[in-house]
């Protein structure tokens, strides 16, 4: 039922009124403001990702009726976000609907309910994408009595390894502090002062989590999602296991199990060695759906803002998530090579990118 109050004589919606009010003019001003921000790319491209070298793995043959779509561009085709939630599970795959599974602790079925489509947190100005990962949530030493769970939030960059899951509190705490912006949409300007501040960002909310710190890894997060279409599910475990494979052999320490987070976070030490000729670091994981099945390989690469060439330059991509479909195996070694490394997107195989900000990046 949709729930209207009246504040100060004026008439007040929930989320899902608001979803409703502006879903006509939010679909337009979105590709709008695709077709306003095409233009010449701000960052480093090769067409075509090179031939490998390496004796990688054979492209996975798929079940019929399960095609790979090689016809249409794909160059724009990623969702339009401000944040992505990452929750750490510690499965490889889900039910088709992962706010369903009910197989134990469900965070992103919590967090939905406060910022998914009618909750009273919603905002179709700024979108906040829940996702499941494989990655297993860190331990907490310290305080081995907390039932909790961690999360990676992109492209801020921040690693969340307690959230406690005894209480909504914390799941109110992570929206409130976290995910919600920091400056409303101007087609907000007709809401009265009490909803504008119920839909903004509340720093102070922050304090409620602790061990919160910066994610100075760099992160493959590969669609593995079989539970939704046997595509993703053939291609993820496959990819993952080549990305584990060559990222060494290109000097790029793999890091697994779950991330230490009562001492510094081990990618600190990666990006230090980075400019002295060490390896930097990064972690592969399979994640939920995140549309566009027909172009599996589905793959984003998470830079993170303070990684720097090999040559101890500032990386052009460092800050940026880069989307790429049609990922092969044949693929994974180029795109370590040049993107990971070296700062290009490949063009053939882009979908779009995000920067810190929520910032959406076209070719």
């Amino acid at each position: 039922m949709l729930l209207k109050r009246i504040v100060n004589g004026a008439r007040v919606c929930t989320g899902s009124a608001i979803k409703q009010q502006h879903h006509h003019v939010s679909r337009r001003s979105l590709g709008t403001r695709a077709k306003a921000t095409h233009k010449a790319p701000e960052f480093p491209t090769v067409p075509s990702c090179p031939s490998p070298t390496c004796a990688c793995a054979p492209t996975p043959a798929l079940p019929e009726g399960f095609e790979i779509d090689h016809k249409t561009k794909i160059n724009g085709l990623i969702s339009n976000y401000a944040q992505q939630v990452l929750v750490c599970t510690g499965k490889d795959d889900w039910p088709s609907r992962i706010e369903e599974d009910s197989s134990g602790d469900n965070l992103a079925a919590d967090l939905r309910e406060l910022v998914g489509r009618g909750g009273i947190f919603s905002d179709p100005f700024h979108n906040i994408s829940v996702l499941n990962a494989s990655f297993p949530s860190s331990i907490p030493h310290r305080r081995a009595e907390l039932q909790t769970t961690s999360a990676y939030l992109l492209p801020d960059f921040k690693y969340l390894p307690f959230l406690p899951r005894v209480s909504f509190d914390s799941v109110e705490a992570l929206v409130r502090g976290y995910l919600l912006p920091e400056k409303l949409h101007p087609m907000h300007d007709g809401l009265s002062p009490i909803h504008k501040d119920r839909l903004l960002r509340k720093p102070a909310y922050q304090s409620l989590l602790f061990g919160v710190r910066d994610v100075e890894d760099v992160l493959v997060l590969i669609c593995g999602h079989g539970g939704r279409d046997q595509r993703c599910g053939v291609f993820g475990p496959v990819l993952r296991d080549e990305f584990e494979a060559r990222l060494p052999e290109l000097g790029v320490e793999v890091l697994t199990g779950p991330v230490e987070a009562d001492g510094p976070l081990d990618g600190a030490k990666a990006l230090e060695g980075a400019a002295s000729g060490r390896a930097y670091s990064a972690r592969v994981g399979l994640i939920s759906h995140i549309g566009g099945h027909k172009f599996a390989g589905n793959v984003i690469v998470y830079l993170p803002p303070g990684m720097k060439t090999a040559e101890g330059e500032a990386h052009p991509l460092a800050g940026h998530g880069i989307w790429y479909g049609r990922v092969e195996p044949r693929h994974v070694q180029g795109i370590v090579a040049e993107t990971i490394l070296n700062g290009r997107v490949i063009s053939e195989l882009f979908r779009g990118g995000i920067k810190r900000g929520g910032e959406i990046l076209r070719l």
